[in-house]
C-alpha cells in the first residue's frame, strides 16, 4: 500500500476495498488510535507505520490536517482509515472523538440526522463510542493521543465505550493472566497513553510519576491492559522502583523538530514561533526520533492476545471486524445509552 484507504466511510458504513490487501497468514498486528481532534493522530500513525519525521507530511500514508483546514477548525480524518505494512502490521486512523468540527458541519449545514437522534451533540458522541468500543475489540493495541495532560472527561468516554465493548463472541484463549479475574473470557487490547508535544518539563522524573498516578486513578477499575511492557521507564531515570508491569503505558514524544501551529503559544522546538526563532529543538532526554523508534519498538512488540475463539488470519480479522462493526450500530446498549443522553 502508498496510502491509506477506509475502511469506515463518513456516514459510517463499512467498506470492502481493504480485502484485496490481505493474506491468508495469521501473524498480523492491529494498532488502532484514539483522541480528540487535532491531537496528531495521523501524523503519529504515518510515523509509526511507514513515514520518517523529514518527509513532506503531504506524503504521509495518513495525511495530517492541512493548514487551511486547521485554520478553519476542521477535522481531517472521517470514519476509520486502514493501512497495512510490509511487516504485516494493520495501523487504524479514527476521525476525533467528540469533534467540535463535526458538530459544527451537522448545525452549519443543517445535515440531516438519523431518525434515532434528536440532537447533533448526541450523534456526535454515539459516533465516537461506536468507533472506541469497535477499535477495543479488534485492536491489539490502542493508542490514545494527547497534546496535553489531561481531560477528565476523556476518561469518562473511555469507561462509557468499554461498557458498551460488545462482548467477545466466545470463550477466548488468551495467554495466561492476560485477561482480569472478573471476566476471563473477555478480551480487552493493551491501552498506550500518549502525550505528544511534551514539554521538555514533563519528562521530569516527578513528573511523569504523577501522571502514571493520575492515570491509574482515573482507569482504576478498567479492565483494558493500560500496565505493562509499553511505558517509558528506563527512559526517565530517577522513577521510583517497582515491577514493569506496575507501570502506566504512558509515552511522552516532544514536538517534531519544525512541527508548529498547533499550539496557541510558542514554544521552545515548536517549529520557529516568532518569540523563539533561534533557539534549538528540544532534546529533552531524547530527540524526537529515537524516542518515537523507542515506541514503535514497543507497539510492534506488544503481545499479541488472540481476539476471538479462534485463530484469525488477516482476511479472517476482516471479515470479524464488519461483523463487529455491524454489531456496534445494532448495539442495544449504545442504543439505550443513546436515549439517555437525549
Amino acid at each position: 500500500m502508498k496510502t491509506s484507504i477506509k475502511l469506515v466511510d463518513e456516514q459510517m458504513n463499512w467498506c470492502d476495498s481493504a480485502l484485496e490487501f490481505l493474506l491468508e497468514q495469521t501473524d498480523v498486528l492491529v494498532v488502532g488510535a484514539l483522541g480528540l481532534q487535532g491531537t496528531g493522530k495521523s501524523t503519529l500513525l504515518s510515523l509509526l507505520a511507514t513515514n520518517q519525521p523529514e518527509e513532506d507530511p503531504r506524503s504521509f500514508v495518513f495525511p495530517p490536517q492541512a493548514p487551511e483546514l486547521r485554520e478553519r477548525g476542521g477535522a481531517q480524518t472521517g470514519g476509520i482509515d486502514f493501512f497495512i505494512t510490509q511487516e504485516r502490521v494493520v495501523f487504524l486512523d479514527t476521525q476525533p472523538i467528540l469533534s467540535p468540527a463535526l458538530l459544527d458541519h451537522l448545525i452549519n449545514n443543517e445535515r440531516k440526522l438519523p431518525p434515532e437522534y434528536s440532537l447533533p451533540h448526541t450523534y456526535v458522541e454515539m459516533q465516537s463510542l461506536q468507533i472506541a468500543a469497535f477499535l477495543f475489540t479488534v485492536c491489539h493495541v490502542v493508542l490514545l493521543v494527547q497534546d496535553w495532560f489531561t481531560d477528565p472527561g476523556l476518561y469518562r468516554f473511555l469507561q462509557t465505550a468499554e461498557m458498551v465493548k460488545p462482548p467477545t463472541p466466545s470463550p477466548g484463549h488468551e495467554p495466561s493472566g492476560a485477561t482480569g479475574p472478573e471476566e476471563p473470557s473477555e478480551y480487552y487490547p493493551h491501552l498506550v497513553f500518549v502525550q505528544t508535544r511534551a514539554r521538555p518539563e514533563s519528562f521530569s522524573p516527578r513528573r511523569v510519576g504523577q501522571m502514571q498516578q493520575v492515570l491509574g486513578r482515573l482507569m482504576a477499575h478498567s479492565h483494558l491492559r493500560i500496565r505493562g511492557s509499553l511505558s517509558m521507564r528506563e527512559l526517565v531515570p530517577g522513577l521510583p522502583p517497582g515491577p514493569p508491569e506496575a507501570d502506566i503505558n504512558l509515552f511522552l514524544l516532544p514536538p517534531m523538530e519544525g512541527e508548529g501551529g498547533d499550539d496557541p503559544p510558542p514554544r521552545p522546538g515548536g517549529g520557529g514561533g516568532a518569540l523563539f526563532p533561534l533557539l534549538p529543538p528540544f532534546r529533552g532526554p531524547g530527540a524526537f526520533g529515537p524516542l518515537l523508534a523507542r515506541l514503535r519498538g514497543r507497539v510492534l512488540a506488544a503481545a499479541r492476545a488472540q481476539l476471538s475463539h479462534s485463530l484469525l488470519t488477516e482476511r479472517n480479522w476482516f471479515h470479524y471486524a464488519a461483523r463487529i462493526w455491524d454489531g456496534v450500530k445494532k448495539s442495544s446498549a449504545l442504543a439505550e445509552y443513546g436515549r439517555l443522553l437525549g
